[in-house]
């Protein structure tokens, strides 16, 4: 069988061949519908495998990551709209929006629970959920691409947040704006 993705050489590491090949083909069965068992946008966004030697290349992994995302949306919204019209997929994309505005309120330093050690930087993501109001504002344009790229400096402790809080919070951002792109 031909490998899904260009392995790296030598000492150099990727993601674990096998994992990714297990998640891809159960992505897949997913959207064909040959499988029943869920897999939703934020399930692929957040996708993790394990990096060894010999791997697959990052990088190629996580643009099929970022398509598969895409298509997954794009699905949703198809459907949504096939069944239940246009009106019913802007709703939806409101309610998910809604969701975060409780967050994007929340004062400076305030906006997540901050970890025992390690996180990242509060005045980085501060800034990304500034961004994200002047977005729903209609005041900045800011695009799914360039969420999922965003990067935060680690910080501890009280000058941190929890990093799976945010990230999960950028994965609805994502969502949100692919449902919109």
């Amino acid at each position: 069988m031909a490998a899904m993705f260009t392995k790296v050489k030598g000492m150099k590491k990727g993601y674990d061949a096998d994992e990714v090949e297990d998640f891809f083909e159960h992505a897949r069965e997913v959207y064909e519908g040959v499988s029943s068992e869920p897999l939703v946008h934020r399930d692929i966004h957040t996708a993790v495998f394990d990096v060894v030697r010999g791997g697959y290349d990052t990088d190629e992994v996580d643009a099929a990551l970022n398509r598969l995302e895409d298509a997954f949306v794009a699905k949703e919204r198809q459907t949504v709209v096939a069944t239940q019209g246009q009106a019913a997929w802007a709703n939806i994309l409101n309610e998910r929006a809604r969701s975060m505005y409780p967050r994007l309120q929340r004062p400076h330093g305030e906006k997540f629970d901050h970890p025992r050690k390690f996180g990242y930087s509060i005045e980085h993501v501060d800034a990304l959920c500034d961004n994200l109001v002047r977005f729903f504002d209609g005041q900045l344009r800011v695009t799914a691409a360039e969420l999922r790229v965003v990067t935060f400096p680690q910080a501890k402790g009280k000058n941190a947040y929890d990093e799976a809080s945010v990230d999960a919070f950028v994965a609805r951002g994502v969502e949100i704006l692919l449902g919109v792109e």
